[in-house]
């Protein structure tokens, strides 16, 4: 298949990138290379896919409306791959305009780049960020998700109604996925683990939100990208709209968290107790099941090995 990946030279899409590569399928790479982290880290993350003849960067941005019509008309994909947004909670609350610009406009755009040239297979990466502060756990597709408590949150549910939506009227096969907390090599400079295990080598205090008793589900990057392939052969041989959850079904605390990360890179962390963060959320939990059932999705890596191998790729950079 020809497959336009969205945000390919990010943590998640580089690896999605070459693990399509792997499988045979020919590969476009939509991104911006934006300022949110370095620009560098991205071109780093995809020199191994573009030794590959069937790997094509087309650098732009999924704003821009011509861009996109032009590289649809140029190419014939047969899907898309949706993960280029603006990531991250804390600093949607200070810009809730440019995220509801990028995630809410452009995924718009996408889908009706799909309707014009009648795509009909589409994958939209969501986040676990849509069940706020859920009392309800695990986390299931079917609980309710009317009550985001960040921009991110809310443009991530905006996204995957969009989804719904152009599947109602233009019959394309749409999965959401629901991606909790990932880690593993290449994860982002900004998210917790990388954070932490940088001021931890630098021997800088890390910033700890609350008490560190919030929990998150966190899941290894090929679990996520197998999930990812998974529901593309789901959209593909069925007219579906569905939504899904990607996550190891595990629950570790913040300190439990920290402590795995000082234990494999074997140092201590000082750290700088801090009140929680407006917009974070105290737990996040997965239902795997439906996945399980309908995707055939089975994590194979528990966190303290996700923790291993970042550590591994931390050091060896």
């Amino acid at each position: 298949m020809n497959v336009l990946v969205t945000g390919g030279a990010g943590f998640i899409g580089s690896h999605l990138c070459e693990k399509l590569l792997d499988a045979g399928h020919r590969v476009y790479n939509v991104d911006n290379f934006c300022d949110f982290y370095s620009p560098d880290i991205k071109r780093n993350n995809i020199q191994v896919a573009q030794q590959n003849p069937n790997y094509r960067l087309l650098a732009g941005d999924i704003r821009n409306q011509e861009f996109l019509e032009r590289i649809f008309a140029e190419n014939q994909f047969d899907m898309v791959i949706h993960l280029a947004a603006m990531a991250g909670v804390r600093p949607s609350i200070k810009a809730p305009q440019l995220y509801t610009e990028v995630n809410v406009n452009g995924t718009v755009n996408l889908l009706e780049c799909c309707r014009k040239n009648s795509i009909k297979n589409f994958i939209f990466a969501s986040s676990s960020s849509v069940y706020g502060n859920n009392t309800k756990i695990p986390f299931a597709e079917t609980d309710a998700v009317d009550f985001p408590i960040s921009p991110y949150a809310a443009t991530k549910k905006a996204g995957e109604l969009w989804c719904y939506t152009y599947h109602h009227l233009h019959k394309i096969s749409i999965a959401c996925l629901r991606f909790f907390t990932v880690i593993g090599p290449r994860q982002r400079p900004d998210l917790a683990l990388h954070k932490f295990a940088s001021r931890i080598a630098n021997h800088k205090p890390i910033q700890v939100y609350g008490d560190g008793s919030s929990k998150r589900d966190y899941t290894y990057i090929d679990d996520i990208t197998d999930g990812v392939l998974k529901a593309m052969q789901y959209v593909k041989n069925n007219l579906v709209y569905d939504i899904f959850n990607l996550g190891e079904s595990k629950r570790i605390d913040l300190l439990h968290m920290i402590k795995s990360l000082e234990d494999e890179m074997g140092m201590t962390a000082e750290k700088e107790w801090l009140p929680m963060q407006p917009g974070d959320v105290q737990l996040t939990y997965a239902d795997i099941e439906k996945s399980r059932k309908i995707l055939g999705y089975s994590p194979q890596f528990p966190f303290e090995l996700g923790v291993k191998k970042f550590v591994e790729w931390f050091n060896e950079r």
